[in-house]
């Protein structure tokens, strides 16, 4: 990030705090790139611990007000947060394909699957009910109630600005919580327009804020006494980093990080249904996907040659181009840093022995050849001892890895170090079955490429994808913004002498 960005004449985004437009006075300036042309369209101005506390301060003073506020109307103010996302879809859609990259149709599902998170926040006067037992000893009632936490954050990536923010912010504002959201400084402008519509539908000022900066800001996050929960979307390193701040300093926290998603294909699937899987799972939102698919892992070399075979020509006839071309199956990635990163990875594959079947590097689209584009790269023959299998490359990057059976199969996702997502492509029921049960990931899908779970479900990935104990959304998600009060009740007509003295019991 560049102190020299303040003086480019761009768009300012700004912070939103207690409900008001903030400037912000760090003197510090990230820049905001359009992808498709490489050059600067905008700059945000990057948090003081100071900002980050008046935020902190707004949603504290709002949390009083807004808890007390019954679930019903929490409620809807979130409908009517839904609608007015909806009639902004194109503009969203839109301000989100210029700052990331994606192209306008993948905009919109991004935007699309935070609002079903938003449609389930909607019945938070039915997930947030306790649990009543009558008769639980003499004259005993038990029963328990939700309550939410206080003043929460959540820390999100660039490559989703809009779905991973609803996630977070929908379910922990619609259960009583005060948000404080920091977004990823590479594509701010969706979020704070999130904050600003929620303030139209309704949402109390300081019950929704939303600050930009970088690690000071998140590590002012972590380590204010006021933040009573933290979630997080990133890479693995800064989610255990996350995690074990956060946590050190009494929060509580759930922090999902990188991927390496496999796609075991059968002798018996449907192969022409896997290439387009495939095709669309690795290379869609240029990889740039906690949830693609950039391994494909085919059992015996037949299936593996059949595979390659019709993967060649679909691969070919993928367009890349700019977000707002609506032909364009991806667009350019998020930035010049990590496109280098990317070819890095790419070199690196080569010099580790893969074979290069797909080369992407040196891709130049007509008119725009200082954009951040990258065509699809294909690897055959990668082992698991290569780095460039260990690690997460986040680009449209497919690496073929050959396995001799089902065993071997199953075993790579098991024993990589990430457990996001994993895919199984078969006609077999019980190979499925089999495969679900026992494979070491979070989220599995039979026949699926992207088992991205429905917003009533959760979403968490194993290992060195997830750190933490609950899950994104869905009920985990309630149980996570909310604490648990239990009140054993008893109305009795008199007491006995010693009654005071006894621990209730169903003796």
């Amino acid at each position: 990030m560049a102190d020299a960005a303040a003086t480019v004449d761009v768009r300012a985004v700004h912070h939103l705090i207690a409900g008001k437009p903030v400037a912000g006075a760090s003197g510090r300036w990230g820049e905001i790139f359009n992808p498709s042309v490489g050059e600067v369209q905008a700059k945000v101005q990057l948090a003081t611990g100071g900002e980050v506390d008046k935020a902190i301060q707004a949603a504290a003073k709002a949390f009083p007000s807004w808890a007390a506020t019954n679930p019903q109307r929490r409620a809807r103010v979130m409908f009517k947060f839904k609608q007015l996302v909806e009639e902004h879809m194109d503009e969203l859609a839109a301000l989100l394909s210029s700052e990331h990259g994606k192209v306008l149709a993948d905009a919109r599902g991004d935007v699309q699957r935070g609002l079903e998170v938003i449609e389930f926040a909607c019945g938070v006067p039915h997930a947030q009910k306790g649990e009543y037992t009558e008769g639980a000893g003499p004259g005993i009632d038990v029963y328990s109630m939700r309550q939410p936490l206080g003043v929460c954050a959540g820390i999100t990536p660039f490559n989703f600005p809009a779905m991973i923010p609803m996630w977070m912010f929908g379910v922990a504002i619609a259960c009583g919580n005060t948000f404080v959201l920091k977004p990823s400084e590479r594509d701010p402008s969706v979020p704070l327009r999130l904050g600003e519509l929620f303030l139209e539908a309704g949402g109390p000022d300081g019950v929704l804020n939303v600050v930009h900066g970088d690690k000071e800001a998140v590590d002012a996050i972590l380590t204010h006494p006021d933040v009573k929960a933290v979630s997080f979307v990133g890479s693995s390193d800064i989610a255990q980093y996350i995690y074990a701040n956060g946590t050190a300093h009494g929060k509580r926290v759930q922090a999902f990080g990188g991927a390496k998603n496999h796609g075991v294909i059968m002798p018996d699937a449907d192969m022409d249904q896997v290439v387009n899987d495939l095709v669309g799972a690795a290379f869609g939102s240029a990889g740039e996907r906690c949830m693609a698919l950039p391994v494909a892992v085919p059992i015996g070399d037949d299936t593996a040659d059949e595979l390659i075979d019709k993967l060649l020509p679909a691969i070919a006839g993928l367009k890349i181009g700019v977000s707002t071309d609506p032909d364009a199956h991806y667009g350019p990635v998020v930035n010049a840093a990590h496109k280098k990163r990317i070819e890095n990875y790419i070199q690196m594959g080569v010099d580790e022995g893969a074979e290069l079947k797909v080369d992407g590097r040196g891709f130049k689209l007509q008119g725009h050849e200082n954009g951040f584009f990258i065509g699809p790269t294909l690897f055959d023959h990668v082992t698991p001892t290569m780095k460039t299998y260990q690690e997460e490359i986040f680009g449209p990057v497919l690496q073929i890895v050959r396995a001799k059976n089902f065993e071997e199969a199953a075993a790579l996702p098991s024993n990589h170090q990430y457990g996001n997502g994993v895919a199984i492509f078969t006609r077999n029921g019980l190979a499925a079955r089999e495969f679900a049960a026992r494979v070491n990931v979070g989220m599995v899908g039979i026949n699926v490429p992207i088992p991205v779970p429905v917003a009533y479900h959760s979403f968490g990935g194993w290992k060195r994808s997830g750190f933490g104990d609950q899950n994104q959304h869905g009920m985990e998600g309630v149980r996570f913004w909310t604490k648990v009060k239990t009140v054993t009740q008893r109305w009795p007509e008199g007491l006995t002498e010693d009654s005071a003295f006894i621990i209730p019991t169903m003796k």
